[in-house]
């Protein structure tokens, strides 16, 4: 590419006010989809692959919005599959054993999957929080509190019932995992759908008006408009294809004699729309930018990465700051091992196993910086659909186990690459 290229880009990023990195993700995960699709024959962009995609990966891409703070901070943390493996596998303990024998609550009963999830909460936030305390009030280092933390969480998952697999689970708690009915449906995606655009086009002109009021530059209205176009068709287009998925045959053949339904010559088509494990995926996004752009913890957590000792000098808690990191990681971790516990109706000693490396490997494909002080929340999530992206895509293309990891590995190491030669170039 040319200077003048390069300039004529980078100025059209700055206009729009997009991370360059963002738009160059995008336009490689639409390669990828193509790529994949035509290989497939079609079968990569058709609607089931499309919502079994989006299904597999939230789970990652709600830890990786954590990871990002952690890795922003100067750290890191290899546990998060372990913790993912033994907060699901004790919410499992909780809803089956623990909760009928102490509180007398069947699986069905409607508080035993308010309580197993609220237990499974508030245990990764003491478990991550014990981790952030010894890295950060202890001196000890990141790798080597996590790394033990892994070997610890996965030991005590056999200890619990010597590997035993757990199930069934609590029909509500399942729904967390999504499937046919664990998702919206046609009108309740639609309706979300149409939230989510009003929702967009409130935030960019709240945004405009926000940053005029401190006289900081605006983006022109062709920019605006063709921001808010695009957010939007992304939007409507994903509503689309979530509805275009309907359930299977036989299910919906059993919904319909349940109900008194007459079942059409051609079959009764339901839409599934938008699972419920990318709604809790959304949420946490939401929740996660919002932490790191606009309150002081997340403004904190890079201040630390970009300058440790200004931040200590400028008076802010590094300390507490890297124990809360760890633990906000923690709560995460418990939620994506509800949702995979859920999916799997089950608990087994494999959950979570290799899941810290496609964490990890999610938030560095998505911009974030083993330097420190560089990431964003909205940049891991795309990432984590890169990654999951590319299994997918192999496992359509019946490539085995082991060359899905010699790709993945290749592509990690060319993130990094890029990565820092970016920041050489940049200085």
């Amino acid at each position: 590419m040319q200077p003048r290229q390069r300039r004529s880009v980078g100025g059209f990023s700055r206009v729009i006010d997009v991370d360059t990195r963002l738009i160059g993700l995008i336009f490689g995960l639409a390669v990828i989809w193509i790529g994949f699709n035509i290989a497939s024959d079609g079968t990569f962009l058709s609607a089931r692959n499309l919502w079994n995609l989006s299904v597999q990966s939230a789970s990652i891409a709600i830890m990786a919005t954590g990871m990002v703070l952690i890795i922003v901070s100067r750290n890191i943390d290899l546990s998060v599959g372990a913790l993912l493996g033994f907060t699901g596998y004790t919410m499992a303990m909780a809803q089956t054993q623990w909760i009928p024998q102490g509180l007398g609550l069947g699986l069905d009963h409607p508080l035993t999957w308010v309580i197993t999830l609220a237990f499974g909460l508030v245990l990764g936030a003491i478990l991550g929080g014990i981790q952030g305390f010894v890295i950060a009030y202890g001196g000890v280092p990141s790798f080597i509190v996590t790394l033990g933390g892994l070997l610890v969480w996965r030991g005590l998952i056999f200890q619990y019932a010597q590997g035993q697999t757990i199930a069934p689970l609590d029909p509500t708690f399942r729904l967390l995992g999504g499937g046919p009915q664990g998702s919206l449906g046609e009108f309740g995606s639609w309706a979300l759908g149409a939230l989510a655009c009003v929702a967009i086009v409130i935030g960019l002109l709240y945004n405009r008006r926000r940053r005029a009021s401190y006289g900081f530059p605006v983006r022109p209205i062709w920019a605006l408009v063709l921001l808010g176009a695009v957010a939007i068709t992304v939007v409507l287009g994903g509503v689309w294809v979530a509805n275009s998925y309907p359930w299977p045959g036989a299910l919906a053949a059993q919904f319909a004699e349940r109900n008194n339904i007459p079942i059409p010559p051609g079959g009764l088509v339901i839409p599934t729309g938008i699972a419920y494990p990318v709604l809790i995926m959304i949420a946490v996004t939401i929740v996660m930018t919002h932490l790191a752009e606009r309150r002081r913890f997340g403004r904190n957590v890079y201040a630390i990465g970009g300058n440790p000792v200004a931040a200590v000098l400028s008076g802010i808690n590094t300390r507490r700051t890297v124990m809360l990191t760890f633990a906000v990681m923690g709560i995460l971790a418990a939620v994506s091992g509800a949702v995979q516990t859920a999916r799997l109706n089950a608990a087994v000693t494999g959950l979570g196993v290799q899941n810290e490396l496609d964490v990890i490997s999610a938030a560095v494909i998505g911009g974030t910086s083993f330097s420190g002080g560089i990431g964003t929340i909205p940049g891991a999530i795309l990432g984590a659909v890169v990654m999951q992206s590319l299994r997918s895509g192999m496992v359509l293309m019946r490539v085995d186990s082991p060359m899905q990891d010699i790709v993945v590995g290749i592509v990690l190491v060319a993130a990094v690459g890029l990565d820092a030669l970016l920041r050489r170039r940049t200085t």
